[in-house]
């Protein structure tokens, strides 16, 4: 990027909603995300964060596994030379599940501050609750031989790793992420640092109604990832009976009435909802446009009526490669029937 100045037609970032975890500490009700790496150069993303925090936007969600962190770091130091502080800044990112053993979490996120440029994370998730790694650019059929269901006392042998990151003051909060209710319960009744944030996959033909408001109900708040129906997720993450949420009638009527793209209306179902979305672009019009949202011309009480309609409990991003042997489908994933599978999923 250019020189270390604020562009001139910077969003006020204080006219973006904030979201108050349980803790008391604020954070954006909208953000940029950085998970492009299948369609984007890295560096494409890292100039985009870069322009996207000099221009208002303070909350940026990362992640090891998108194998950018090294250049947004450099992107987020050029933007606090330009003038914005640190403690404005609400910096994520997600301990990937080749990392969940013991000792690993510690190296992890050092890594992940160093490849930042940062001495603590505002928040750290672990992004699945499965320790089962998937090389980058893979089909949907692979599969890893040592992958395995959800293990509870696994699972919080990694969230202690988690907790004492708190207590060391390298992550101000932990999160979870891509979890369901059933392990959720679980995760409550035995950690001592609750998560503060769920991020979890949020779209209008996709509200999860029930853990949305199991999350709220228990003081987690939540981002939402693929907001806008994720068009530049990965091929293998496409299937024939997706639905894209941007062509929806309703959307598509809303989006005409208020005279913007109907991925706006997307946006602002979830601000107005009560989420953090964090839509990824590269495109200065774009992201531009994706902030100011958050605050301008909302949507009435009936076009949000009308959107709790469109709920065609469509989940894309379905992570069918974290399958385990003996497993059946990637329903068993997601503990449809309230039950979280064993080996053999739900074909037993």
């Amino acid at each position: 990027m250019g020189e270390h100045v604020i562009p001139t037609d910077a969003i006020d970032p204080s006219l973006v909603p904030q979201r108050t975890l349980y803790t008391g500490a604020k954070m954006p009700g909208l953000g940029i995300g950085t998970f492009g790496s299948d369609r984007f150069s890295a560096q494409d993303i890292a100039d985009a964060v870069e322009d996207a925090i000099k221009s208002g936007y303070r909350l940026v969600d990362c992640a090891a596994c998108y194998g950018n962190e090294d250049l947004i770091g450099i992107a987020i130091e050029n933007a606090m030379k330009a003038g914005v502080k640190r403690e404005d800044l609400f910096i994520t990112s997600k301990l990937w599940n080749d990392m969940h053993g013991k000792g690993d979490v510690l190296y992890s996120v050092a890594k992940t501050l160093k490849d930042l440029r940062l001495d603590y994370l505002d928040l750290y998730f672990v992004h699945w609750p499965f320790p089962n790694y998937h090389p980058p650019g893979c089909d949907a059929d692979t599969r890893n031989p040592l992958s395995r269901p959800y293990i509870h006392e696994e699972f919080m042998e990694c969230w202690r790793q988690m907790e004492r990151l708190v207590e060391m003051g390298l992550v101000k909060h932990i999160g979870v992420s891509n979890v369901t209710i059933p392990k959720l319960e679980l995760i409550l009744r035995d950690c001592k640092i609750k998560p503060a944030v769920n991020e979890m996959e949020l779209h209008p033909c996709f509200q999860q109604p029930e853990l949305y408001d199991y999350c709220k109900k228990n003081g987690i708040e939540i981002i939402g990832f693929c907001p806008i129906g994720s068009p530049t997720r990965p091929d293998r993450d496409k299937t024939q009976d997706d639905i894209a949420d941007i062509e929806v009638p309703e959307v598509v009527e809303i989006a005409k009435a208020h005279g913007v793209h109907p991925a706006i209306i997307c946006l602002k179902w979830a601000v107005q909802r009560g989420h953090s979305p964090i839509p990824f672009s590269i495109k200065r019009n774009e992201y531009m446009s994706n902030l100011r949202c958050s605050f301008e011309d909302p949507l009435t009480e009936e076009e949000l009526k009308v959107l709790a309609t469109v709920d065609k409990n469509c989940r894309l991003i379905k992570g069918q490669v974290f399958l385990w042997e003996g497993a059946g489908s990637w329903e068993d994933l997601w503990d449809l029937n309230g039950e979280i599978p064993g080996w053999n999923g739900y074909s037993k």
